[in-house]
């Protein structure tokens, strides 16, 4: 499966939100997540899995629960079904704090204490544990990718697939990771979008993640305007200001939650419309009224892009149920397109098990993940390959979902992701 750029966005993005967030977040008591288990009927032992997620993080504790508790919903569901050839699932939590300490202790943890068979939906701000995990010949399955690692060790799979040779030596190819352009060509394509503006931090990590965005926007022949702002005293309304006078048609941006929900409101308060404020799959989710109540006109020209399907699309079946599934598992939290990957990547485990039958072995549970038929978890993500390419590629032909914003109707798909598709540029950075 080719390297997005929207995943490059969501693993330098939440990179950034540390570094720029200095509050701490909510905690949640793990108790309220982890799953009682007993031993089946048959007398088999469960089936123990771990999960690791960044919960107790300086970003704050929503960020990286959600692909956690996606998962967990899976296997009860699973476990309610008859678990995996008659075995139950027992997933085994643990909150790594944001930190490479915290990780390295939860993977000693699950690895050590826990006996895990593998790992599930990891979701780690600072993936310290990975060369542990891949040197114990763990699998670890359906991982976002906030780093490299996923583009690094042969043992860990991503839940957007991988191109790269991931020998355990360097990420991607020397160093070197690649991301497309498909977003950008999606809206010059779609709706004719010449004028693309990027707001920044005067911060060096957002600085970065802006400059990947132009390059990107460049090489599909946009007109770029740049807006850069202070972190401690932010003018957004010089920024808005600039948009308006710039007629830009889409708005990008390398900053935090907080930071554009203020832009948004800026750029209300200015009167200025564009036609989207692209986002990413980390705020995809139904907390949007919430988030940006004071800005009604940005708020409704939200656009996202990612590479599943849209947890709103209920007349899909595996999407429909997912939302039976996770209902009870929200506890007011909003509901999220993270919440729906760590039910694919939940799934993608129980699918490679299910396939070993009497013979299970981590080896046949890998056998599955590299075999060369795609994976879609019945259609919710977009085709996830692993290839070991030993050159990178040029150009790729990639697909997109996308969803808007619309009060009365929550996100909107806007055509089939799997429709969504072009040849596209891969352009070379580092991580």
């Amino acid at each position: 499966m080719p390297f997005r750029a929207a995943e490059a966005v969501g693993a330098i993005l939440l990179v950034l939100l540390l570094a720029l967030v200095s509050a701490c977040g909510s905690r949640l008591p793990e108790a309220a997540f982890e799953e009682r288990s007993t031993a089946p009927a048959g007398g088999a032992p469960p089936l123990r899995v771990g999960i690791i997620a960044s919960e107790t993080s300086p970003v704050g504790g929503d960020a990286f629960t959600g692909p956690r508790d996606g998962a967990l919903a899976y296997f009860a569901a699973l476990n309610a079904d008859g678990g995996v050839n008659g075995r139950r699932v027992e997933p085994v939590t643990c909150d790594d704090g944001g930190s490479g300490i915290g990780n390295t202790a939860c993977v000693h943890e699950l690895l050590d204490e826990k006996k895990v068979f593998a790992l599930v939906a990891t979701t780690a701000l600072d993936y310290a544990g990975a060369p542990l995990v891949d040197r114990a010949g763990v699998p670890d399955i359906g991982g976002q990718p906030l780093g490299p690692a996923y583009d690094t060790y042969p043992h860990l799979y991503g839940i957007y697939g991988s191109l790269a040779p991931r020998t355990g030596k360097a990420p991607g190819w020397n160093g070197v990771l690649y991301g497309g352009t498909e977003v950008y060509r999606y809206f010059k394509a779609e709706h004719g979008a010449g004028t693309a503006a990027v707001v920044s931090y005067n911060q060096a990590a957002s600085a970065a993640y802006a400059r990947l965005i132009v390059a990107g926007l460049h090489a599909e022949g946009y007109r770029v305007v740049t807006e850069q702002v202070d972190f401690a005293l932010p003018n957004y309304r010089a920024v808005a200001a600039d948009l308006r006078a710039q007629h830009a048609d889409l708005v990008f941006d390398a900053l935090d939650s907080h930071g554009n929900a203020r832009l948004c409101e800026a750029m209300d308060e200015a009167g200025v419309r564009v036609t989207a404020k692209v986002t990413n799959v980390q705020n995809w989710n139904s907390a949007v009224p919430q988030e940006y109540v004071k800005s009604p006109v940005c708020r409704n020209a939200l656009w996202v892009t990612g590479s599943s399907r849209n947890y709103e699309d209920t007349d899909q079946p595996a999407v429909k149920a997912f939302r039976e599934g996770i209902q009870g598992t929200l506890k007011g939290r909003p509901l999220s397109q993270w919440q729906l990957e760590g039910w694919a990547a939940a799934m993608w485990f129980a699918d490679a098990a299910t396939s070993c039958a009497g013979d299970l072995t981590r080896a046949c549970v890998e056998r599955y993940l590299n075999r060369p038929e795609p994976y879609t978890a019945d259609g919710l993500l977009l085709p996830v390959r692993f290839e070991h390419f030993a050159e990178p590629p040029k150009t790729r032909d990639t697909c997109l979902s996308v969803a808007r914003w619309k009060d009365n109707d929550g996100w909107v798909t806007q055509g089939d992701m799997t429709a969504n598709c072009a040849t596209v540029p891969q352009l070379p950075y580092r991580p």
